[in-house]
């Protein structure tokens, strides 16, 4: 008579002593990624978003198409995330007054904006997502939401230094944050890639007066 053995579970993947519970596969390289998100902006200044192609961006980030879209589903979701990627350099300094920060972080900002990759990746986003709604809520995901977040950084700062009252409604407060982020972003998004003007220190030290303290600051 021959012993039937009970089935065993199949052991995980054990390597150099490590249990892996996830799903098989290669892990997503850091690497491969920068360098798919740097050649979707060089692709994107010279060639422009309609001639821009996943097969291009593949052969100029030297990966395999397949890589792309084991990543990303499409162009569009390609180029959001390469523009992301720009975004996420900002960052907010602490200078010690909510002025000196809010004057820093717009010349930053418009630094930012300044460069061709960032001026040509921004404005094929916007206006690709003008005809796309879900092409709009990837942008306000994966940008505008997380560059929200200075602005929330900056007013805790400044709460905290007694600058600015802390607000008991947690709506309220939400409101105003989305405020000073559009009042800030649009003017500078504005002045940069719409009228084409400098912003240079002067220009930041006045509209950073002129959003603290309001039209009667601008008398002198």
């Amino acid at each position: 008579m021959v012993a039937v053995m009970p089935k065993q579970p199949p052991r995980p993947d054990v390597t150099d002593g490590a249990v892996r519970t996830g799903p098989r596969g290669r892990p997503r390289s850091a690497e491969a990624d920068c360098a798919i998100l740097e050649a979707t902006r060089a692709a994107l200044v010279e060639l422009g978003w309609s001639k821009l192609t996943m097969g291009d961006v593949a052969t100029r980030a030297k990966v395999a198409k397949t890589t792309l879209y084991r990543r990303w589903a499409g162009k569009s979701e390609l180029v959001v995330d390469a523009v992301a990627h720009l975004f996420d350099e900002l960052e907010l300094p602490d200078l010690g007054s909510l002025t000196a920060d809010v004057e820093c972080v717009v010349l930053r900002f418009a630094a930012l904006l300044e460069r061709p990759e960032t001026r040509t990746a921004l404005m094929a986003v916007v206006a690709e997502g003008t005809r796309d709604e879900a092409l709009r809520g990837r942008i306000r995901s994966a940008i505008v939401d997380r560059q929200k977040g200075l602005v929330l950084q900056g007013r805790a700062r400044a709460q905290a230094r007694g600058e600015l009252p802390y607000e008991d409604d947690p709506a309220t407060a939400a409101r105003n944050a989305d405020l000073i982020f559009d009042v800030i972003a649009g003017a500078v998004v504005h002045r940069t890639l719409v009228s084409a003007e400098p912003v240079d220190a002067a220009w930041a030290r006045r509209f950073t007066r002129l959003l603290l303290s309001g039209l009667a600051s601008l008398r002198n």
